[in-house]
């Protein structure tokens, strides 16, 4: 138990309705009445985001969330399969639980999966994926206007907008929570 006080964003509330990540957390205290907690959370299964309002000091019930690395082998219909680096078990995670990690994870890669009794309930990469580029339109000689990107798609299909002179097979560098292209690796 956790105390509402002591509630900030990241953590992992096992409420009555599921299991909710803290998004915002907000302490107020009005000039009459009672100080209360105001408190904006993500379901970890839905992703609908919902505002709950606690009295100050009331104990809510934290959930242990355990984070294990994992080595991406395969994807199929079942969703995504991994690897645990310690004691080579596989597991399977479903394709609404990677969400728009998706574009950036390659064979080999190791990721970061929160675990909660045994179920993966998300999935933390690295702040940046170097990814190869499977399809792009060659850039016309002359159309070298300077800052201008075009569309490039990714072997794992993202499209992000990169470059005029990324070309096909480059291994380019991404931002995992922007999107945006950071440079040409090879």
């Amino acid at each position: 138990m956790v105390s509402t006080n002591d509630v900030r964003p990241g953590m992992t509330l096992n409420l009555p309705e599921g299991l909710f990540q803290v998004v915002h957390h907000e302490h107020v205290k009005p000039g009459k009445g009672k100080a209360f907690v105001r408190l904006k959370l993500k379901n970890v299964d839905s992703g609908a985001v919902l505002d709950r309002t606690f009295r100050a000091g009331e104990n809510v019930r934290q959930a242990v969330i355990e984070r294990k690395n994992f080595q991406f082998l395969y994807r199929d219909d079942l969703g995504f399969h991994f690897m645990d680096n310690q004691t080579y078990e596989q597991i399977s995670v479903r394709e609404d639980v990677i969400d728009e990690a998706a574009g950036y994870i390659t064979d080999g890669m190791t990721v970061q999966l929160a675990v909660y009794e045994g179920q993966p309930i998300g999935i933390e990469l690295s702040a940046s994926a170097e990814v190869e580029v499977s399809h792009t339109e060659p850039a016309v000689k002359g159309d070298r206007v300077s800052g201008a990107t075009k569309p490039v798609t990714l072997v794992t299909g993202k499209v992000i907008q990169a470059p005029l002179f990324v070309e096909i097979g480059d291994v380019v560098k991404v931002d995992t929570r922007t999107g945006n292209y950071i440079t040409r690796v090879s």
